[in-house]
């Protein structure tokens, strides 16, 4: 008997995952309702900025720019083409950018959303608080420039982070509606055709509901298309505690206040606009160096797209696509950081129907995040998994609400013995599965040697690395038993597909 336990232990032990921790795992269990969606992205959900600022912006002693802005940036660099137009690099969609001349290569791909001046004309009074008539002669000239070159402008936004309190300046809401009726009447006047006309987005600040409430009751019924406000929500770029910031989920949590809140004001005073995130980078500042640039900021980065997707967000655009330490791609060799990885990954296999889940944990089950999506344009269902304990790991068994008796929880207090748990890694692997139809697809990300700060991401223990002729490599999925647990390590995030997974809101 002991030769066969001992047997079966080195079985387990040459089938582990390359990730598996050491460490007992917890036991954790997520439900999935599929009856109804209770909320919807965009196609085109994953989004990317572009940005104004010159080499000389400067935080902190550091200068993080270089020739990355809008400026002076190289838009015919072949690694920036690929990202947002070449297959299979699919991050495309939305480029929420400030693109005067916009290249050939981009046309094809990339859906522009264009800033507007909302100061051009005001004076300031005192302090902080601009007034005066805003002068809309320079925006017309410019929408008009943009329709007569052909360039393909999806929506324009209108204004700056000059909502509530304002970021070096505010403008008060009932002023900022009236003008925001002007640009809306330029639009309908420059572009002849009604459904040529792109949408009207604002105000691209930081929510503060009596101000957005004021704006749409002002502003009145379907002008504003699309409300949109920014994510910064972890601090300056001199802030030592990120990590332990992205790690702390009572922290995380605070954003989905924000969230929860827009949606209300829309429910309340503008149903006729959508809600986007317009730009996100986390920190503020030019972003965290070592952090935002880093495998430790896919896990926030990750949490905010599942978080604001509950919410009817349909769009979320990261700050920024190249440039700061929050690019997705390298400021200086313009390959790509661990968050445009993640961000592929959500594109291929989220879909845009968002589901309701239920995670149970007896220890620390706040650290277990987890948000389900239809699959993306296929069968099934799509997980997120993100494990925010970097000391432990969790075994989760991944159950349909049909197949859960009402009014009953899954007995977590069961300790499976020694021989049950190895039997459990065993069936996880999917050794011996009678057919496809009863396998997963598991995305397993970590970072490399366990550096919470390394700049290289491990998909189910391999690099994710360019080739040498820039191309992107593989990212093909491991497959799992549908019936095993799912091995979470510490401080790890999964994606996994069910193909299979019987979700009514998903047919």
């Amino acid at each position: 008997m002991e030769v066969r336990l001992l047997l079966l232990a080195l079985i387990c032990l040459h089938a582990a995952p390359r990730w598996a921790s050491a460490q007992q795992p917890e036991e954790a269990t997520v439900i999935v309702k599929g009856s109804t969606r209770i909320a919807e992205t965009d196609e085109n959900y994953v989004c990317a900025t572009i940005d104004w600022w010159p080499p000389e912006k400067c935080n902190y002693n550091q200068c993080p720019w270089g020739q990355s802005s809008i400026l002076n940036l190289d838009l015919d660099h072949p690694f920036l083409a690929q990202a947002i137009q070449g297959r299979p690099l699919e991050l495309q969609s939305v480029v929420a950018a400030s693109i005067l001349v916009i290249p050939p290569n981009f046309n094809n791909r990339a859906i522009v959303t264009f800033g507007v001046n909302a100061l051009y004309g005001r004076y300031n009074v005192r302090r902080s608080i601009w007034a005066g008539k805003w002068n809309s002669t320079n925006a017309y000239d410019f929408v008009k420039y943009t329709i007569s070159k052909g360039y393909p402008v999806g929506s324009w936004e209108f204004g700056n982070e000059l909502s509530g309190h304002g970021i070096g300046a505010k403008v008060d809401a009932k002023l900022y509606g009236k003008d925001v009726v002007e640009f809306k009447s330029i639009l309908r006047q420059l572009y002849k055709a009604p459904l040529s006309q792109p949408l009207l987005l604002a105000p691209g600040g930081f929510f503060d509901q009596q101000w957005y409430s004021q704006l749409l009751q002002t502003s009145g019924h379907g002008v504003v298309n699309a409300l949109t406000h920014h994510v910064y929500n972890l601090g300056g770029g001199d802030d030592v505690h990120l990590i332990r910031k992205i790690l702390d989920p009572k922290y995380l949590d605070r954003a989905e206040d924000t969230y929860r809140d827009r949606q209300l004001t829309i429910q309340r005073h503008g149903t006729w606009a959508s809600a986007w995130v317009s730009e996100s980078g986390g920190v503020f500042n030019n972003g965290g160096p070592l952090v935002s640039n880093t495998f430790i900021n896919s896990i926030w980065y990750l949490d905010q797209l599942g978080m604001a997707s509950k919410y009817n967000t349909k769009v979320f655009c990261r700050q920024t696509l190249i440039g700061g330490n929050y690019g997705l791609l390298d400021t200086q060799t313009f390959l790509p950081n661990p968050d445009y990885y993640s961000a592929l990954l959500w594109h291929r296999l989220m879909g845009n129907g968002v589901l309701s889940i239920d995670v149970i944990a007896l220890i620390a089950p706040r650290r277990l995040r987890a948000y389900a999506h239809c699959r993306r344009q296929q069968q099934g269902i799509t997980l997120l998994v993100i494990n925010l304990s970097n000391t432990t790991g969790y075994n989760v068994t991944l159950q349909n609400d049909i197949n859960v008796s009402l009014g009953k929880r899954p007995n977590l207090e069961k300790r499976s013995s020694f021989t049950q748990k190895l039997r459990k890694a065993v069936s996880w692997l999917g050794s011996t599965p009678s057919s496809d139809t009863k396998k997963r697809e598991e995305y397993h990300l970590m970072a490399k040697d366990s550096n919470l700060q390394s700049k290289t991401m491990l998909l189910n223990g391999v690099p994710l690395e360019l080739g040498d002729d820039g191309s992107v490599p593989a990212m093909n999925p491991v497959l799992g038993a549908v019936d095993s647990p799912l091995y979470l390590a510490p401080t790890s995030i999964a994606f996994v597909v069910l193909p299979k997974f019987e979700a009514k809101a998903c047919s």
